[in-house]
């Protein structure tokens, strides 16, 4: 049977990623290996630690950086975490310092938030009702 193992999201820093994510949402670092100038650096979820890891990966190819820029100047979320009570978790993120671009919205079936994560992209939170 096929499953994720692996999801990316590109950062320009993974330094300042690995902090991001791990300082502010909460995950934790599982991989960090050299490769080539950057790192194989891995992040998840201290509810799953044996989950599906979130590749910090570097955005040095220019089509990535693109993509970014253009999800970032039409406010489109780069990726989704799903967490318990978005209302909350937008709450303590806010204390932490962390910029959102959308407050807690309310759908319907879903009710969603968007942060900035400093590192080139939106992040949508989400809670299914």
């Amino acid at each position: 049977m096929i499953r994720i193992n692996v999801a990316s999201v590109w950062v320009d820093d993974q330094a300042k990623a690995l902090d991001f994510y791990t300082g502010k949402l909460g995950f934790v670092k599982k991989t960090d290996v050299p490769a080539g100038e950057a790192r194989w650096l891995t992040v998840v979820s201290p509810a799953a630690p044996d989950g599906v890891e979130l590749l910090l990966e570097p955005d040095g190819h220019p089509a990535s950086k693109q993509l970014k820029e253009a999800l970032m100047a039409d406010g489109i979320p780069f990726t989704q975490f799903a967490v318990d009570d978005v209302y909350a978790e937008h709450e303590r993120l806010t204390a932490l310092g962390v910029v959102f671009t959308q407050a807690p919205t309310d759908f319907g079936p879903v009710v969603t938030a968007v942060l900035d994560d400093t590192c080139g992209n939106l992040i949508q939170l989400a809670t299914m009702k």
